[in-house]
């Protein structure tokens, strides 16, 4: 028997392995264990199990691309591919062409991973909610420009708000170019000045919502400046674009009544405060005229023509009062004058001399003693009525 090598033993077997056709293109159902995902080279290893055995496997870069889920630990699947030997180490194992989730859809498998991965991004978090404005001045709306959505949308917004201004944006909606369609149609309304957002379409299966559920849209939302409003037409589930905008309307007409006001309730509340306006207004100025009214009183009360009338009645007061109390005292001084007149009158000599007394007057001076006298003396005197010269003869 010859020697052989183990490389020839490893090529041999694995020869053998190829030319099985019931080890070529089969598939296996079983248990992911081991899991690892080199994302450098973009291969997988695992190793497929059911209750007593196991088996090596490896999906290549290549087919890993189109799985639209990640693998994990415990996962039941069915994958398919073909039982070869890895030479180098001698051991066989199980190359996978592609893995189908057992149970639930691969692709409901796969859109609650993308869920769990934005989450844990904070793609989903309330914090990063925006605020729609009040009165957005352009509306930006991204959709199929051939389809019912836009139609709904553009009803809605020229009955409740004509003063607003439409930005149409036209994207594929489904299909594999729709991701990247509605990414450049966000990207567009924003360029073009828009305050929000409306991203949508019309009602669909799965199938054709599948866009919106994509991480290229979602990150598309996640990263537009403006608020951002999803629009797809389901109402029991709820997108990926659903949980990343920053408000979700069940259908596209929906999301134009809530991006904008009803022009009829804004013309509302106008009058409203129009009146309370002109209410206010009203009162001030009967509030302005009453104080007018009072600083008017007060300003005239402290003017200088008012100043000079109180000063001029004031004076003409006093002169009254002076010239009355003037002539009270004039009549006084009469009165008293006359008093006195009489009282002088009832003293007066000459009264004394009416009653047949005398005055005598040496020069004169008034004599009152014989003393001051002397014999020879000149001598005046006067009577009640008239007077005569006499010479002293004798005195005593």
């Amino acid at each position: 028997m010859p020697v052989i090598t183990v490389s020839q033993i490893n090529k041999y077997i694995g020869f053998s392995l190829k030319g099985d056709k019931n080890l070529q293109g089969i598939m296996v159902r079983g248990e992911i264990s081991n899991f690892t995902h080199h994302y450098k080279s973009g291969h997988m290893y695992f190793s497929l199990k059911d209750s007593e055995s196991s088996i090596k496997a490896v999906m290549f870069a290549s087919a890993a691309s189109r799985l639209k889920f990640e693998p994990e630990d415990g996962m039941s699947v069915i994958v398919s591919g073909s039982i070869s030997v890895y030479e180098r180490d001698g051991v066989y194992q199980l190359y996978v062409n592609d893995i189908l989730p057992e149970g639930a859809g691969k692709a409901g498998l796969a859109l609650e991973q993308l869920k769990k991965k934005l989450a844990a991004a904070g793609l989903f978090e309330a914090s990063h909610k925006r605020q729609l404005p009040a009165m957005p001045v352009k509306i930006g709306a991204v959709t199929s420009l051939n389809g019912a959505a836009i139609r709904d949308i553009i009803n809605v917004l020229s009955r409740r708000y004509p003063i607003g201004e439409l930005i149409a944006v036209n994207s594929i909606v489904q299909g594999d170019e729709a991701p990247d369609s509605i990414c450049r149609g966000i990207l567009k309304a924003e360029m073009s000045g828009c305050d929000v957002v409306i991203v949508g379409r019309g009602g669909g299966s799965s199938e054709d919502l599948s866009a919106f559920n994509t991480e290229k849209v979602a990150y598309g939302i996640y990263n537009c400046s403006v608020p951002v409003i999803s629009a797809v037409g389901h109402e029991v589930d709820y997108s990926i674009a659903d949980l990343v905008a920053d408000l979700r309307a069940p259908t596209p007409s929906a999301a134009a009544e809530l991006v904008v006001p009803d022009i009829n309730q804004l013309l509302d509340v106008i009058k409203q405060y129009e009146n309370r306006i002109k209410t206010s207004l009203i009162r001030k100025v009967e509030r302005f005229t009453e104080q007018y009214s009072t600083l008017s009183v007060r300003l005239s009360a402290q003017s200088p023509e008012n100043r000079l009338r109180l000063m001029s009645e004031r004076i003409e007061s006093l002169s009254k009062r002076a010239e009355i109390a003037f002539l009270s005292y004039l009549e006084r001084q009469d009165r008293s004058l006359t008093e006195n007149i009489a009282k002088l009158e009832a003293l007066s000599p000459l009264k004394v001399l009416a009653r047949g007394y005398s005055l005598v007057y040496k020069g004169e001076k008034l004599l009152d003693s014989s003393s001051d006298i002397e014999k020879g003396d000149l001598l005046k005197i006067n009577f009640g009525t008239g007077g005569a010269e006499a010479k002293v003869v004798k005195k005593w």
